[in-house]
Formats: C-alpha cells, structure tokens, sequence
C-alpha cells in the first residue's frame, strides 16, 4: 500500500531558484508547495521602503542582464504576469578622475567610438563574444556538461580561464577600457589576479552589449511577484511565513527542493545525511561578504563626467590598478580605505520608486566574511571623488552588514551573497563532486540554490536544473513518500 502524500513537491525558500523549480515542476503537470519563512518571497529579489515613506529599495538584487539571458527567463510569460523591464540609455559606465569616464553602450561600435584609440584592443577582444552571446551563456549558465558549441567555448576559454588583471594588461591598451573591464570583473567577489576572474568581467560586458542592464520597473519584487502569479496559474501554491528548521516540519511529499546553501541544509537535514556527505558540505567555501547603504536622496547624483549618468550601473573604484587592491585586501581580512562600490541609480529611469523629483540610489562593496566594519563613509567619499556634492542630497540612508545581511537572508552566510566562493575550485563542483550536483545522497531531496552551478545571480537556472533531476527521479520513481508527517 502506498504511503500518503500531500504534494509531488515542496520547494523551500522563494528565491528566484526556488520559484524557477517550482514553476519547472508545475509546468511538468506536478502538484507544487513552495514555503517561505519570510512574510513577503522574493529571496535576493525583495524591495521594500528601507529609508522613508515613498522610496522604494531592491534589497539585494537590482540590475537583471542575466535574467534576459537566461534560457529559463527568457521562455517564460513574466510580461503577462505584470513584469515590465526599463532599459537605461547605457547598460554600464565607470567614472574615472579629471571628470572622464568609459561608457558601455548597447553598441559596440558607439562603446568603442568612445574610446578612441584605446578602442580597436576592446573591438577585437568583444567582437567575438558578443557575436557568439547565445552559444557561450548556454553553456555559462549550467551544469558541466560536454559543450554544444565547442568551437565557440574553446575561444572563450583561452581568455576566460586567465586572471582579470593578466587580461586586462595583455589586451586592453589604455587606463578607460582597463577600468572598465576590471569593474565588470570585480562582480566575481575575488582578488582580480585569480585565475579565471576575466570569466566574469568577458561575460557581463558582452551582456551588455547583447541584452542590456535592465531593471524591474517598481523595484526587482515585481520579478518574484511575476514568477509567482506564473506559478499560481500552473496551479502551485506558496505559503509565506512557514520557516522550516527540520525535514519534520515539511509536508508529505515525493521530491523536497530547497533553496537553501548547504550550511542551512545541514542543520536541517543533517541528521538524514551520509557522513561523508556531510563532511564534504562543512568543507564548502564562503566569500567575502558586503556591506551595502541605500540612500533617499533629494535630487540625482551630480556626476562630474555627465556620461557616466547615461547608466543606471555604475562602478565606483577609479583605475585597474585602485580597483584590483580594493578587491584583494578584503581576503586578507582588511577594510581598504578606497573601497570598489558597484552603485545602482534607478530613478532617472524609474521614476516610479521615488516621490516626485526625488531619487533613491543603491550601492555596496566588499568586505571580509562575517565583517561588522561600517563603511558609510568610505563608500559615500568613493562617490564624492566622482559626484561632487553628493552627500549633500542625502536624505536619509539605511545600512546592511554582513551579520545584518545574512539575518535579513540566511543564504548570505557571513555577507556572501553569491552563495559561495565561485573559482575554479568551487565551480561546477558546487556544493560537492557530484555527477548531478543538485541531488544529494538521499532519496527525493535536491538543492536548487546558488551554491549550486551555475552560481549567483539572478537566473533561476540552479533552480530550473535541480528541478529537471527532480523530475526524472519522480518519474522513474513509485509514488512513494520522502517525508512524513508523522
């Protein structure tokens, strides 16, 4: 006689993995739970008025190129279910002293215009990778895996697998594109002279030439609240302010997917796991954390290189040579003086998030795992060397930590939002040496966070794949019961 069982699948965590799983299963005709321990779902995708009545904050998340990249965003109906996207005039820009600063435009042939001699290097590096954008995320935003477009991945990887800084000086000829190939990065949270750091700066760049650095319009909540009501009209349910801090609290169901990293899996599940397992999760790596401020401001930020305003992202850390030591010191346990900022100013393109004539800016940088340091003030100089006079428009201003971060977000232990280190090391063997990564050694009970591949970001592809092997378990499978009420 079969075991009772209320759900083919309960996904825990409503992240953007989480509710890519859930909407994965449900479009596979699978009765779906999703829990949430918080009030309000979204994950790394929430807003909320963190500083005054009126201004509309991303929490975490606030800038999408990989969302309009991703092959699961990209087939799913969001726009039908109230997402809107706003593209700002440039996707990228990056100020530099003397009031100069490097633009990346929707087009290349504009970008490189705007280099001038510096670029014919930037031509001949992007040129190839924006042609071949499509072929290259396929295989960027997945699993290990043989490559469809070998050809294509094997010119990629001869550049990719090579430090940033060693690319940057190889191939770029001038202080502006070195600058801005280095912010784009620094997104990979590790010192620029890893190996495998121009992986991340070649991949956002091309991105924003082919796709854009669009944001939601409202704020990056109208994303998980698009998902959401997708998923409902599938027919899946989600239940808010279910916390769940064993197996024992999940109800009946075949397949259990969580959004979770593997520090939050082993203190829920941790007894129902093989030792070595366990062994392997306490060994997995954490990055650096962030410290981020969002600011209510009483009029735009008055950038000193008027371009530098055409993009609503803008990295805030002078050359290459500033930007690689603000990256390294903070793994050496050190807070640097000029840090690197990664700013986000949504309003001259949003004016929905700000009362009238007013605007809200977002920004953060790195710091040592687990740091209790405030960096307002050196975070807010970094942008006065660039905007002079910004303080002076600050209206209110509200901080995260690295404690505070991962309060308001178990899965950014110690401040790391990219749900662990992401190099070589802790690449595709994410969370642990596995043939399929997403599964773990019992039966039914998959991960689907960003500590799986392909990482961070806004993508919904762990998501999606931890629910493809969930699927081909729960059909191959008897209807039988991973946990019980009882």
């Amino acid at each position: 006689m079969s075991q009772r069982y209320d759900y083919d699948a309960v996904i825990v965590g409503s992240g953007p993995n989480g509710l890519a799983a859930a909407i994965t299963l449900a479009e596979a005709g699978a009765s779906v739970l999703v829990l949430e321990a918080r009030d309000t779902i979204g994950g790394g995708t929430r807003s909320a008025e963190l500083t005054l009545p009126g201004f509309v904050h991303d929490i975490c998340s606030a800038i999408h190129p990989l969302a309009l990249a991703s092959p699961f965003f990209r087939r799913i109906p969001l726009s039908e279910h109230g997402l809107e996207w706003i593209h700002p005039p440039a996707p990228m820009s990056h100020p530099l002293d003397g009031g100069h600063a490097a633009v990346l435009e929707r087009s290349l042939e504009r970008t490189v215009e705007g280099m001038g001699a510096e670029g014919e290097a930037y031509l001949r590096l992007m040129a190839p990778l924006v042609r071949n954008w499509e072929k290259l995320i396929h295989e960027f935003l997945g699993p290990l895996r043989p490559p469809r477009h070998p050809l294509a991945m094997m010119q990629f990887g001869l550049l990719a697998l090579r430090s940033a800084n060693g690319l940057a000086r190889a191939k770029l000829k001038g202080e502006l594109t070195r600058a801005l190939f280095a912010g784009a990065a620094a997104h990979a949270m590790l010192p620029l002279e890893t190996l495998a750091t121009s992986a991340v700066g070649l991949i956002e760049s091309a991105l924003g030439h082919a796709v854009g650095f669009p944001m939601a319009k409202g704020g990056s909540q109208r994303i998980a609240d698009a998902m959401a009501s997708y998923l409902r009209s599938l027919g899946g349910e989600i239940q808010p302010s279910f916390e769940v801090t064993s197996l024992d609290d999940v109800p009946p169901a075949r397949t259990l997917v969580m959004d979770i990293t593997p520090r939050q899996l082993l203190r829920i599940a941790g007894d129902r796991l093989p030792g070595r397992y366990r062994r392997q999760l306490e060994g997995f790596r954490y990055g650096l954390g962030v410290f981020k401020v969002d600011w209510a401001l009483a009029g735009p930020v008055p950038w000193a290189a008027e371009a530098t305003g055409r993009a609503a992202t803008i990295h805030v850390g002078g050359t290459l040579e500033e930007i690689a030591a603000a990256e390294r010191a903070p793994w050496n346990g050190e807070h640097p003086e000029r840090p690197f900022v990664i700013l986000v100013h949504q309003t001259p393109f949003d004016p929905s998030r700000a009362p009238a004539g007013k605007h809200t800016a977002w920004g953060y940088c790195h710091v040592p795992n687990g740091s209790t340091v405030d960096m307002t003030q050196r975070i807010e100089r970094q942008i006065e060397r660039f905007a002079p006079g910004f303080r002076d428009l600050i209206l209110a201003r509200h901080t995260y930590n690295t404690t505070e971060m991962e309060a308001y977000n178990p899965n950014y232990v110690g401040g790391d939002i990219n749900g662990g280190v992401q190099d070589l090391r802790q690449l595709f063997t994410r969370p642990v040496p596995r043939l399929i990564p997403y599964s773990t050694p019992v039966e039914g009970l998959y991960l689907c966070s960003s500590s799986t591949p392909p990482g961070g970001g806004v993508h919904g592809m762990c998501g999606h794949f931890a629910a493809r092997a969930a699927l081909r378990e729960l059909n191959a499978a008897p209807r039988s019961v991973l946990v019980s009420a009882d």
